[in-house]
């Protein structure tokens, strides 16, 4: 029901920059071929401040997406990773205020077209807010099928994260190996529950936590107060979530949360072996 598109941008230049094998004319026929297809739903992931790109190219970018009527859109500000083309060799990226204000561009530019902001990336009309995607955000979890594919398990002794062989022919021929397997510590349960449900605008419930850490989010997570009394937290009784400063600074608010240990840390390694 639903297909995602990684444009990028539709400018070519900008898309050497990235290292992509598709220009722009490929872009634009892939997301007017999949609209015209009938899925339900269509993604278009969109990069921005790129290397060498001004606030006038990037305007032009999410306009151009959605002039084509796209009901969904991910919007992600180019990173440099360790261990990366980029990392090793960084290119000439916009300076922080231009950086700035291209992020404040692009959003409201997916907002002024009726798109809502619905997670830190995530803008969707009305029905299409991406089910598979808010299953990770909310914790939950799921079966990795596939060579490299990864799996997030809860049972009696914990959550258990696997990969399978990312080596399609030893993949193939060894039935799927798992080739990595643990269990998550109590505080690494924590850490990634806060890390992909405050990404969700509407944040997350006590139920919710209680459900998937066992245990109440104010007694794990002590360090909350300090971020309710800076402002970047909201706590109504019944939901946790960003504040809309908090929202514009998660990684601080992270960095608050996560200061402190979170409790459980036995990690038995064993109970992942059904996968095999």
């Amino acid at each position: 029901t639903r297909l995602s598109l990684g444009v990028q941008s539709l400018q070519d230049p900008l898309l050497r920059a990235l290292g992509r094998v598709h220009d722009a004319a490929e872009a634009r026929s892939a997301l007017e071929s999949a609209l015209r297809a009938g899925f339900a739903s269509v993604n278009v992931d969109l990069m921005y401040a790129l290397p060498g790109q001004s606030l006038a190219e990037a305007r032009a970018d999410i306009r151009g997406v959605l002039a084509f009527g796209p009901p969904h859109v991910s919007l992600y500000e180019l990173t440099i990773e360790p261990h990366t083309a980029f990392g090793h060799s960084p290119p000439p990226l916009p300076k922080e205020e231009t950086a700035a204000a291209i992020e404040e561009a692009v959003q409201g530019e997916a907002q002024a077209a009726g798109l809502t902001r619905y997670e830190v990336s995530a803008y969707a009309r009305t029905d299409h807010d991406c089910r598979h995607n808010l299953n990770y955000w909310t914790f939950g979890d799921y079966l990795g099928l596939g060579a490299g594919a990864h799996s997030k398990l809860s049972g009696e002794h914990g959550v258990m994260r696997c990969v399978r062989d990312p080596d399609v022919r030893r993949y193939m021929e060894n039935d799927a190996p798992v080739v990595s397997r643990r269990t998550l510590t109590g505080d690494e349960e924590v850490a990634e529950f806060l890390m992909n449900a405050l990404r969700l605008r509407a944040g997350f419930t006590h139920a919710l936590f209680q459900e998937r850490i066992g245990d109440s989010f104010r007694s794990r997570v002590p360090a909350a107060a300090g971020a309710l009394a800076n402002g970047l937290l909201v706590d109504t009784g019944e939901r946790v979530m960003a504040s809309t400063r908090g929202f514009r600074y998660l990684d601080s608010l992270l960095a608050t949360l996560l200061a402190q240990p979170h409790g459980r840390t036995d990690c038995p390694m064993d109970a992942c072996h059904a996968l095999d």
